[in-house]
């Protein structure tokens, strides 16, 4: 190969999107977070709405969703893939690192490290899923084994955000039950465990008390995700393309529920995505 063809095939590999995946809106805080930190990136964000809320999947199911994804956005020609979702990160995160040779990014271990230098009396609030995966906690007691960690399974929680209620005198009265056990603990660190949950930011805040570090994993996630860009030499140098949203389920519900957060109407595609049916055999041990 000469010089040339290697330095044109560098410049496709970061001019290539980086792949953003959620089951809904709540992958848009780690979106944002993107576009603050590495705006010469282009992103293909894809929300499975068809099938949301994964908090509530099983791991074998949770497996088969982010191979499907990962089938797709590989075929996509991204150069990286973002879990924007805890529960894939708790449940799968290993599986498909084992699968696909592009760097798979996380959240729950950029999340524990943040923690761990913001206090030691440490709660999380997230899925059921990644509650019960306990992933955070061994997380955090890797890192620091001193801290003392609650998790809250938070079911409702991203049901009403991607159903437009966060204003809602119910959504504040849920959220004081799921924070209270947490409180009981006197806590001096909250975790974010589910990327849904910073959009309920201004209801969570008026409940906790003004001492409380609040950690969003997103921040710390995208910041691993520009480390690694640097020391793979992916980082783009060239304009950025659009981003490209696309969803598995309502194009125009995604559109009208992410405008308040994206400042403008996206334009989104409905994606069928490849079924890998042979997948599901490998998964009968996994649960």
């Amino acid at each position: 190969m000469t010089n040339h063809q290697f330095f044109s095939l560098k410049g496709e590999s970061q001019r290539s999107r980086i792949g953003v995946f959620d089951s809904g809106v709540g992958g848009l805080t780690v979106l944002r977070e993107v576009y603050r930190q590495l705006p010469h990136e282009s992103i293909l964000y894809f929300a499975d709405t068809a099938r949301l809320p994964y908090g509530t999947r099983s791991k074998s199911e949770i497996i088969q969703f982010g191979f499907e994804i990962l089938s797709w956005m590989v075929q996509q020609d991204v150069k990286m893939v973002v879990l924007a979702c805890n529960t894939s990160d708790a449940l799968a995160l290993e599986t498909l690192r084992n699968e696909f040779d592009i760097p798979i990014l996380g959240l729950i271990l950029p999340g524990a490290r943040a923690a761990v230098q913001e206090g030691r009396r440490i709660g999380v609030i997230a899925t059921p899923a990644t509650a019960a995966s306990n992933a955070y906690r061994r997380a955090i007691l890797e890192i620091e084994p001193t801290a003392e960690v609650w998790q809250v399974g938070c079911p409702e929680f991203v049901p009403l955000v991607e159903q437009n209620r966060i204003n809602d005198p119910y959504t504040k009265e849920v959220a004081s039950q799921y924070l209270m056990p947490l409180l009981g603990q006197n806590i001096d660190t909250l975790i974010y465990g589910c990327t849904h949950y910073p959009h309920l930011s201004p209801v969570l805040q008026q409940i906790l008390p003004l001492d409380v570090n609040l950690v969003d994993p997103a921040v710390h996630l995208v910041a691993a995700a520009a480390q690694e860009l640097d020391l793979m030499g992916l980082k783009n140098t060239f304009p950025p393309l659009p981003t490209r949203f696309c969803v598995s389920g309502s194009p125009q519900q995604f559109a009208k529920l992410s405008v308040q957060w994206l400042g403008c109407t996206p334009l989104v595609e409905q994606i069928n995505l490849p079924a890998v049916p042979y997948f599901v055999k490998s998964l009968e041990a996994v649960d």
